[in-house]
C-alpha cells in the first residue's frame, strides 16, 4: 500500500505537471495544500464520486480558486468523470479543467471561485441550507439531512472583506457543520503577506464566535487527520483549522516563494522536483498502486447506500415529508406554485390601485410563498424599506443578514447551490454596488438567484446623492445571463416575481421604487404579453408617428404624454418594458410587431443614465434619462429638477416629432 507522503506527491506532480503544460497558473497553492487534501478527501470527506450530486453529500468548497489544480487532481484520483486528458488540458479552450474552478462544467465543482473570499461565503450558504433543511426535515431516528460544509480559504481569501461578512454572520448563527481550513502559507503574489497582513487570524475568528484550532503542521498528515476529527466534534460552533503550510512545497528553489505562486515552475525546476519526490520522469504519470489507493468510488457507494438505506426507513415512515424533501433537492417547483400569484395579479388587473412596487413586491413575496415553502429571504438590514417579509414568515423562510450587502448575496448564491431553497435577498439599488461580484457569479453559473433592490431612482429624495442611483440599471443590463425587471405596478410586480422564480439558469434583478405608482388598465392581451418583457400597453389607430418606451415609475409619464398628445390628435404608442432581456428573448415577429422598425422616432424615459436606451431609439430618437448624480431634497422635487416630469417628456417628444 502506498504511503500518505506517495499519495500527497500524485496532487504535486499532476498539479506542477499540468500548470506546466499550460505554462499558465498557480503550482504553489496545490503543491502546498496537497498533504492537507490527501487526508480530507481520503479519509474524512463523504462524498461518492459515482454521485457527484448525493444530496446528503459533504460540500467542498475551494475558496482560493487559483488554486484549482489541488481540486481537479482531487477529483481525478478519487474516481469522479475527470479524466487525465482532462488534466493535460488545463486552462484551454473547452476543457472542463478551467483555470479557476466553473460550476456546472466540471463534475464535483460545488460553486465557481475564483474572486477571492466569495467561495468562504458560498460555503456559509451551504451550511445555512443544511442547517434549516435538518430542522425542518429531520426526525428522530432519521437524520436525513446530516453532512458538513468544508471550505479551503487562503491568505488572500481572508484579506478581502467580504471574508468579514461571511464568518461573522457563520459564527452568530452558530453554523456548527461549516469547517474552514486556513492555508496559512504567508505568502502571495507580492511576496511575504507579514508586510501588509499582520493580524492574528485565530483571535479574529474566536471574536466571530467561531472554535479555532492553531498551530496544525499541514504537511503532518497525522496532525492534520487529528485536526480535522476534532473539527468533526462540533461544540454549537463552526470551526476554524489554522494550517500551516509551505507554498509550493517539494520544489527545491521555489517553495515558500512568492515565484511558486502564479507562473509554471520550469522545465529545470519541474525536473529538480521530482528528483526530490523519488517520481518518475514522465510527465502525468501516476503508478498504478498509488491510484488504486486514491480510488473512492467503493467507499463513496457504500456511504451512500447507508444513507439510502436510511432514507427509505424514513420513506415508509414519514412519505410525504420525504416527497417533498425529493422534491425541494431536485429543484422542482411544485404543481400550482403560482396559484396565488396569478390570482393577485388577476385581482389588480381587474382594480388596479397606486401603490410603491416595493409593496407590491411585498403582496406577492407572500403569495408566492403560499406555494414554495423553499422560499427564504433577507435583507441587510433593510426589511422595512425593501419589505422582504411576509406576513406569516418565520425563521425557517426570513432572516436578517445584518448590513452585509456582499456576503448576504454570496451566501444566498451558497444557499441556492446547496440546493433545497430559493432564497431571495434585500437592499436599496445603489448598494447592489457592494454585492456586485456577487451578482456577476450567479450570472455567470446560470443559477436562478433572486436580488431585489428597492429606492430605484432619485425619488428616494431627502437621502440625497449617495443614495439615489444614476447608473445601477445600466449595470444590471449589462450583466450577461441577469433578467433585470423594473416593474412599473402590482401587476408587472406579480408577473416579473413569478417569471423570476420559474427561471432555472438564469438570476433577475427585481427593481422597486419607494413612492406610489399608478395602477395601470390593460388590455387582455396586453396583461398577457407582459411576461414577454415589452409589450404595448397604450397605442392609437393605425401606425404611430412616435413611440414612447418606458419602464417603472416613468411609465405614467409616458402614458400622460401619449393622452395629451392624442387628444392633439398625434398617433402615439406607449411600450412598457420591464424587462429588456426577456423582451429580447422574444422571436423577431414579436418584437418588430411592437417596436416596427419602420418607426424610427421613438423616446426612451427611464430616470436613470440614458445610454443604454440609444440602442432602442437610435440617432433619430431621444432619452428622458438622468447622466448626473441627485440631489439632495424631496423625492417630488427632485424628479422636477432631473426632468422626469410630463411637460419635459412632452417636450422632448415634440421636438423628436419635428414640433
Amino acid at each position: 500500500m502506498s504511503t500518505r507522503t506517495e499519495r500527497a506527491n500524485a496532487i504535486r506532480v499532476l498539479s506542477m505537471d499540468a500548470v506546466q503544460a499550460a505554462n499558465s497558473g498557480h503550482p504553489g497553492a496545490p503543491m502546498g495544500l496537497a498533504d492537507v487534501g490527501e487526508v480530507l478527501w481520503r479519509d474524512v470527506l463523504k462524498h461518492n464520486p459515482c454521485d457527484p450530486g448525493w444530496t446528503d453529500r459533504d460540500r467542498f468548497v475551494l475558496s482560493n480558486g487559483h488554486g484549482s489544480m489541488l481540486l481537479y487532481s482531487l477529483l481525478h484520483l478519487t474516481g469522479y468523470e475527470v479524466s487525465l486528458d482532462d488534466i493535460r488540458n488545463f486552462r484551454q479552450l473547452g476543457a472542463i479543467t478551467a483555470g479557476h474552478p466553473e460550476y456546472g462544467e466540471c463534475p464535483g465543482v460545488e460553486t465557481t471561485t475564483g474572486p477571492l473570499g466569495q467561495g468562504l461565503a458560498n460555503a456559509v450558504g451551504m451550511a445555512l441550507a443544511e442547517l434549516k433543511l435538518a430542522a425542518e426535515f429531520n426526525r428522530d431516528g432519521f437524520p436525513v439531512v446530516d453532512h458538513r460544509t468544508w471550505v479551503i480559504a487562503g491568505d488572500g481569501c481572508l484579506m478581502e472583506g467580504i471574508s468579514h461578512e461571511a464568518a461573522s454572520l457563520a459564527g452568530t448563527l452558530g453554523l456548527a457543520k461549516l469547517i474552514c481550513i486556513y492555508d496559512d502559507n504567508g505568502i502571495s503574489i507580492d511576496g511575504d503577506v507579514g508586510e501588509w497582513y499582520s493580524e492574528d487570524v485565530g483571535a479574529r475568528f474566536e471574536s466571530y464566535g467561531w472554535r479555532v484550532i492553531r498551530n496544525v503542521d499541514g504537511h503532518d498528515a497525522d496532525e492534520v487527520e487529528k485536526a480535522l476529527r476534532a473539527a468533526i466534534d462540533s461544540d454549537g460552533r463552526p470551526t476554524l483549522v489554522c494550517c500551516r503550510t509551505t507554498i509550493g512545497f517539494g520544489s527545491p528553489n521555489k517553495q515558500g516563494k512568492a515565484s511558486a505562486h502564479g507562473a509554471a515552475l520550469g522545465v529545470d525546476e519541474v525536473a529538480l522536483v521530482r528528483k526530490q519526490l523519488n517520481w518518475g520522469d514522465e510527465p502525468f504519470d501516476v503508478p498504478d498502486s498509488i491510484r488504486a489507493d486514491w480510488d473512492m468510488r467503493a467507499r463513496g457507494s457504500e456511504l451512500q447506500e447507508s444513507w439510502q438505506s436510511l432514507f427509505a426507513g424514513y420513506r415508509e415512515r414519514y412519505p410525504d415529508l420525504a416527497a417533498e424533501y425529493l422534491r425541494r433537492m431536485n429543484g422542482e417547483l411544485a404543481e400550482g406554485w403560482n396559484d396565488a400569484v396569478r390570482a393577485l395579479a388577476a385581482s389588480e388587473q381587474d382594480t388596479p390601485q397606486d401603490l410603491a412596487t416595493r409593496k407590491s413586491s411585498q403582496k406577492v413575496i407572500g403569495a408566492v410563498a403560499e406555494g414554495l415553502p423553499e422560499l427564504f429571504g433577507g435583507s441587510a438590514d433593510l426589511t422595512s424599506s425593501n419589505l422582504t417579509s411576509w406576513e406569516g414568515a418565520g425563521d425557517s423562510q426570513h432572516m436578517s443578514y445584518g448590513v452585509r450587502e456582499f456576503g448576504m448575496s454570496a451566501i444566498s448564491n451558497g444557499m441556492l447551490l446547496h440546493g433545497g431553497f430559493r432564497p431571495f435577498t434585500g437592499t436599496f439599488l445603489v448598494f447592489m454596488e457592494y454585492a456586485r461580484n456577487a451578482v456577476r457569479l450567479a450570472a455567470l453559473m446560470e443559477i436562478p438567484n433572486i436580488f431585489v433592490y428597492t429606492h430605484d431612482s432619485v425619488a428616494v429624495g431627502e437621502d440625497g446623492p449617495t443614495h439615489q442611483p444614476i447608473e445601477q440599471l445600466t449595470n444590471l443590463r449589462t450583466t450577461p445571463n441577469l433578467a433585470t425587471w423594473r416593474p412599473c405596478d402590482t401587476v408587472e410586480s406579480a408577473v416579473a416575481w413569478e417569471e423570476a422564480i420559474s427561471s432555472a439558469t438564469r438570476p433577475s434583478a427585481l427593481i422597486f421604487t419607494r413612492q406610489n405608482t399608478r395602477g395601470q388598465t390593460r388590455s387582455r392581451q396586453a396583461f398577457e404579453d407582459i411576461r414577454r418583457g415589452g409589450y404595448i400597453l397604450r397605442d392609437c389607430d393605425g401606425e404611430p408617428e412616435i413611440i414612447l418606451i418606458a419602464t417603472g415609475s416613468e411609465v405614467e409619464l409616458a402614458v400622460d404624454t401619449h393622452e395629451q398628445l392624442t387628444g392633439q390628435g398625434r398617433q402615439v404608442r406607449v411600450v412598457s418594458m420591464p424587462c429588456v432581456e426577456q423582451f429580447l428573448d422574444q422571436d423577431e415577429a414579436y418584437r418588430e410587431a411592437v417596436l416596427p422598425a419602420g418607426v424610427r422616432r421613438r423616446v426612451a424615459i427611464e430616470a436613470g443614465h440614458p445610454d443604454y436606451w440609444y440602442r432602442f431609439v437610435g440617432l433619430d430618437g431621444a432619452v428622458v434619462g438622468i447622466d448626473r448624480y441627485g440631489v439632495s431634497a424631496p423625492g417630488g422635487e427632485a424628479m422636477r429638477t432631473l426632468g422626469m416630469t410630463v411637460e419635459n417628456v412632452i417636450n422632448v417628444t415634440r421636438s423628436v416629432l419635428g414640433g
